[in-house]
């Protein structure tokens, strides 16, 4: 369920929407139907109008979960929960549940919980409103509010152990990185929209056998994977977690450390599935989280993914342009793609935000 807001463009509700439904399929739902609100406004009550929810109630038989492609707070909810009589959960809690599923390493799991917590703290507020509450005061606290107490404090504890032991694994990382910084070898990392093909591209380019599916997020936890460059000059490649827009805040925090490879990088490859009818707002999404991580001046190399879905390159490569077209599936491109990373470190120039708009947004008009 998604809602087109006043002065939104419907194409970008409805890409938003059908985001939401791929990341259900990523988490194992069928998706029986999805349905798109206008509003000028959003209901603060129930998120959606009254009106809507009704009407997806008596249209829901058999349906067990009604998810939401936007924030709901505590209250909206618990508004629509006992409306519909069903499960609900909106995008953040669907993604988290998600990283859930696929966090395989001690600091992926941590950073999991980190986020669901952090997203759980807010919204114990009315779990325990069927207790009475009594007024103000010392010692007239009822038992409803002793309980909600009682479970912040722990969850806030809990939280501040998680945050204890993911300094940990850093401070670990950083030891592991010491040698790393010693051997000559420079860092690239693969960034990018999730499902753009940056673990095929992982793959092909360095013989590694991590994880590829035609989900979101099917990566999670950082791989490094070493790649032989022209003149036999090596090179370290980091694969890490895609972006995608509206993340929510919480991951972007809790997944610092896992950041911390990006941050590490020499160069960055922005992978862009060129082939995505909206590649150019994947791609500036990206650039966006980039940018608050501070690294929107790190050198870049722009690399336009699955060409082989356009039956054509969509130009020609030029060793410095910070552009490659490539194809992980039938291998195009890819010679190219390393000849472009050797220009860059040898301190070739890089793609800039205007020369990438412009090529993805010719590929995805023509």
């Amino acid at each position: 369920m998604g809602v087109c807001r006043a002065r939104q463009a419907r194409w970008e509700a409805e890409d938003s929407l059908a985001g939401l439904e791929q990341l259900a399929r990523s988490a194992g739902a069928r998706v029986a139907a999805t349905v798109l609100q206008e509003r000028d406004r959003l209901d603060p009550r129930y998120l959606i109008g009254k009106g809507k929810a009704l009407e997806i109630r008596d249209r829901s038989a058999g349906v067990d979960l009604v998810i939401l492609d936007e924030e709901l707070s505590g209250s909206q909810q618990r508004n629509l929960e006992r409306l519909l009589g069903k499960r609900v959960v909106d995008r953040t809690g669907l993604i988290l549940d998600i990283f859930a599923q696929r966090a395989q390493t001690r600091e992926g799991k941590l950073q999991v919980e980190l986020a669901q917590l952090d997203y759980l703290l807010p919204r114990l507020a009315g779990a325990w409103t069927h207790l009475e509450r009594l007024g103000g005061g010392i010692g007239t606290r009822g038992p409803g509010e002793t309980q909600l107490e009682s479970d912040r404090r722990r969850i806030k504890t809990r939280m501040a152990k998680v945050r204890r032991d993911l300094e940990q694994v850093r401070r670990h990382r950083a030891l592991l990185r010491r040698p790393r910084r010693k051997v000559p070898f420079p860092i690239l990392a693969l960034v990018g929209y999730t499902n753009a093909g940056k673990s095929s591209l992982l793959n092909v380019l360095t013989h590694a056998n991590v994880t590829v599916q035609d989900q979101l997020f099917a990566t999670l936890d950082p791989t490094l994977r070493r790649l032989t460059l022209p003149g036999d000059r090596v090179a370290l490649l980091s694969d890490t977690v895609g972006f995608i827009r509206k993340i929510p805040h919480q991951l972007v925090a809790a997944f610092q450390a896992t950041l911390e490879e990006i941050q590490e990088a020499d160069v960055l490859l922005h992978v862009v599935d060129i082939s995505h009818p909206h590649a150019e707002e994947q791609q500036a999404a990206v650039e966006a989280v980039l940018g608050e991580l501070g690294l929107a001046d790190r050198p870049t190399i722009l690399v336009f993914n699955k060409v082989d879905r356009l039956g054509r390159s969509p130009f020609p490569w030029r060793p410095g342009s910070g552009r490659v077209a490539t194809s992980a599936k039938t291998g195009a491109g890819l010679d190219d793609l390393r000849r472009e990373i050797v220009c860059c470190l040898n301190g070739g120039a890089t793609a800039g935000a205007a020369v990438a708009h412009e090529a993805a947004g010719a590929t995805a008009s023509g």
